[in-house]
């Protein structure tokens, strides 16, 4: 067998796999946010973009940030964004147009990000990885600890903020006799 003039590239690892697989998801998810005509359609494309940023967190060793992207975005924003659809019948019918005036600007704008983004990331002398934290799962209890005890007040307001706006989203939506 013939040598070839160029070292073949490395087969990728499973994570690799994984973390390609899910980044799929979650752009495919993302364009369905944006380019789906039905508003309905819209909100289940971003439950999957929430469900590809909770799997790169996961793949990326921050599993407590995934499981919190999961519980919070895809259980609790995601739930409020759905009935706030079905709850307005009147766009839960009929189709919107994926594009307006609007698009071309915002495609140049889009692709003049992207390229400023990839060279700042060339620029950046990014650091190899470091030593894994011994103690992990000591950042995940004084979190925990922290939400029942300093942070409770904010906890409990931001839970009755959400109560409330779902009690007036029903109360705006009802139809009335």
């Amino acid at each position: 067998m013939p040598e070839l003039p160029f070292p073949l590239p490395p087969l990728p690892t499973v994570s690799q796999v994984v973390f390609l697989m899910i980044a799929v998801l979650a752009v495919f998810g993302s364009l369905a946010v944006v380019l789906a005509r039905n508003l309905f359609h819209s909100a289940l494309g971003l439950v999957a973009a929430f469900f590809g940023a909770a799997g790169v967190y996961i793949v990326a060793e921050a599993e407590f940030i995934g499981v919190s992207q999961v519980l919070v975005y895809v259980g609790a924003i995601s739930t409020l964004i759905a009935f706030a659809i079905m709850l307005t019948r009147g766009m839960m019918f009929g189709a919107t147009s994926p594009r307006n005036r609007q698009s071309g600007t915002a495609a140049i704008i889009t692709a003049l990000t992207f390229v400023v983004l990839m060279a700042l990331m060339r620029g950046i002398p990014w650091p190899q990885a470091g030593e894994p934290i011994v103690d992990g799962q000591l950042i995940i209890a004084g979190l925990g600890h922290a939400f029942v005890n300093e942070y409770v007040v904010p906890f409990v307001l931001l839970a009755m903020l959400l109560l409330v706006a779902l009690a007036g989203a029903i109360v705006v939506a009802r139809d009335r006799k």
